[in-house]
């Protein structure tokens, strides 16, 4: 695991250890190494819950409730099942904050419109959530662990964002 990968995990860590707010993750491009990256710092038990792999549209629409008509007229590829993931993540885990990351990480898939390197990654509550789009392609290893810090970066920023909606209540 990358340095910044874990210097990130590591940032999570911190502003959610000793609060009583937990997250979760849905990844389909990324195939879990978000949540790799936030069960490799000690202590994750505290505030990690869990993720889901959501592959192929049909755990999308299944497990997470990413809309079909969605996935059929824009694809998977897009912020809003990006968007939708991250909701669902939040309902189907029962957790206060979640990260998502839909897209095309190569070396093949790409189309004109979504080319190789297109990838969204999603984050937030269930009254805030943003999505981030990456575009370059870098080959497939590059995309995902560009996507993963970019995902971990963001969650970090919304956390520090709310860090006094963190503070347990004594």
């Amino acid at each position: 695991m990358e340095f910044e990968t874990k210097i990130l995990s590591k940032g999570i860590q911190e502003m959610l250890y000793n609060s009583d707010k937990t997250v979760g993750t849905a990844e389909s491009c990324t195939g879990g190494r978000i949540a790799e990256a936030l069960i490799s710092v000690p202590g994750a038990s505290n505030y990690f819950k869990g993720g889901v792999i959501s592959y192929t549209n049909e755990v999308k629409e299944n497990l997470l409730g990413v809309s079909h008509e969605v996935l059929e007229e824009q694809t998977a590829v897009c912020e809003e099942v990006a968007r939708e993931m991250v909701l669902g993540t939040i309902k189907t885990l029962n957790v206060d904050f979640a990260i998502s990351a839909t897209g095309v990480a190569g070396p093949t898939g790409g189309t004109p419109a979504i080319p190789v390197g297109t990838i969204y990654v999603g984050y937030g509550d269930k009254n805030d959530v943003r999505v981030v789009k990456l575009t370059e392609d870098f080959g497939r290893d590059i995309n995902l662990a560009i996507a993963t810090n970019t995902a971990l970066k963001g969650m970090l920023e919304f956390l520090k964002e709310h860090a006094e909606e963190l503070q347990k209540e004594a």
